[in-house]
């Protein structure tokens, strides 16, 4: 299996990413002049409108900035995402010169889903598909509970969690986005930490992930959680710099 690019995981991670933002109102994406755009769909009131993402990669930071400003409808944040050979310094440099005020910075990590670890859970890991499941998962969440069209064998979202005693203790997802997969909101509630249940939920993720013909999974890491992701197989492909312009 020929190694995972740059531009593969980027756009990964934009569709992906996108998805998730369409559940109050459709988030389209499309290219512009060598970014990627994201923004809402038209609005009946446009200052409703969300902020825009604008997401690049091999185009200097004053193209970037020139795009956006061009063609953005309100206010607006960049990811720049770095190859590892490109040093941090002088992007953060030029981003400061013309205006913007960087946010953080997270690692781009893939895994190709070759070589995923045995583990045993502590806890039962399971694919949320049937309304009371959902439900309960949108309360202990509280979010909106997914749709019976999410809770479909093949829809785009994939929604695990980890139960205990009939409590909800952890939860991950994962968005298909073309061969690839977006893996987003691993969280394990804070009194069952340290006991491998973010483990568990990955590997049952990737596993099920490489039956359904994944190609490679994508994944946004801080700091503190990027050591579990290596851990498991997720290797480093980049970093992404969110910068949001200074106000004045």
């Amino acid at each position: 299996m020929k190694p995972v690019d740059l531009e593969q995981a980027i756009e990964v991670f934009v569709r992906g990413f996108a998805f998730t933002r369409c559940f109050t109102h459709p988030f389209t994406v499309e290219q512009v002049e060598g970014l990627w755009r994201l923004h809402d769909a038209p609005r009946v009131r446009s200052k409703a409108c969300r902020v825009e993402e604008w997401v690049g990669h091999g185009v200097g930071p004053e193209e970037v900035d020139r795009i956006a400003r061009q063609h953005c409808r309100g206010r607006f944040a960049v990811s720049f995402i770095r190859s590892p050979a490109e040093p941090a310094g002088p992007i953060r440099d030029a981003f400061k010169r013309l205006g913007y005020r960087l946010n953080s910075t997270e690692p781009l990590l893939v895994h190709c889903l070759r070589r995923i670890p045995q583990t045993e859970s502590p806890v039962e890991i399971v694919r949320v598909r049937t309304r009371e499941l959902a439900d309960q998962f949108g309360r202990t969440w509280h979010q909106r509970p997914l749709t019976d069209t999410q809770l479909r064998s093949d829809a785009p979202l994939r929604q695990y969690v980890a139960q205990e005693g009939g409590d909800i203790v952890g939860a991950v997802r994962s968005v298909a986005s073309g061969a690839g997969s977006w893996v987003a909101n691993l969280y394990v509630m804070t009194l069952h930490r340290r006991r491998g249940i973010g483990r568990a939920l990955l590997c049952r993720l990737l596993r099920e992930e490489r039956r359904r013909g994944v190609a490679v999974s994508v994944l946004l890491a801080s700091r503190l959680g990027a050591p579990l992701y290596t851990a498991i197989g997720y290797e480093n492909i980049g970093e992404l710099l969110l910068f949001t312009p200074r106000r004045g």
